[in-house]
């Protein structure tokens, strides 16, 4: 184990794949639609409660540190202070939004929540025991389900975010 750690530093960490990449645009686009629904929804802001906007904070933390996180070298002492920033964002969203229940109770979105509060732990564990295929396959677990999807869906049915980018 100690020769893979090495030879990972030495090489400034592991290099970025097509996914990784992919996973870091669509974070920034994911980003991007956010900010521009948020600006387009400056009339309503008033109404909207404090923990929306607090999960729209850490949320928009972990998107915007995604592609940092993904497509810059890996293994260094930044990685792992960013990366706790990230993971911090990552629970935070996920413990906040199951104080947002739309209609009374919780949606399927919820699920993804669940995922996200379970596997943070479990990713943060992975990469102190320097178990970096896990580390790797939790993350874009993470990206994928936790911010992608679940952002996806943010945006259409009538929740807040659509309604603001798309009235």
């Amino acid at each position: 184990m100690a020769t893979t750690i090495g030879r990972i530093r030495a090489s400034g960490g592991i290099a970025p794949t097509l996914y990784d990449r992919i996973l870091a645009a669509a974070s920034v686009v994911l980003a991007g639609f956010a900010i521009l629904a948020i600006g387009r929804g400056f009339r309503e802001w008033y109404a909207v409660p404090a923990i929306i906007w607090a999960h729209l904070a850490t949320i928009l933390i972990a998107l915007l540190l995604t592609p940092f996180m993904l497509l810059r070298p890996r293994g260094d002492a930044s990685h792992r202070r960013w990366g706790m920033v990230w993971l911090a964002a990552m629970f935070a969203t996920a413990i906040l939004s199951f104080g947002i229940r739309t209609g009374g109770g919780f949606s399927p979105i919820h699920i993804l929540s669940a995922v996200t509060a379970i596997q943070v732990p479990l990713i943060w564990r992975s990469a102190r025991q320097h178990r970096i295929a896990a580390h790797r396959r939790g993350i874009r677990i993470l990206v994928t389900g936790g911010l992608l999807i679940a952002g996806f869906f943010t945006f259409p049915f009538g929740r807040l975010l659509g309604h603001w980018l798309f009235a």
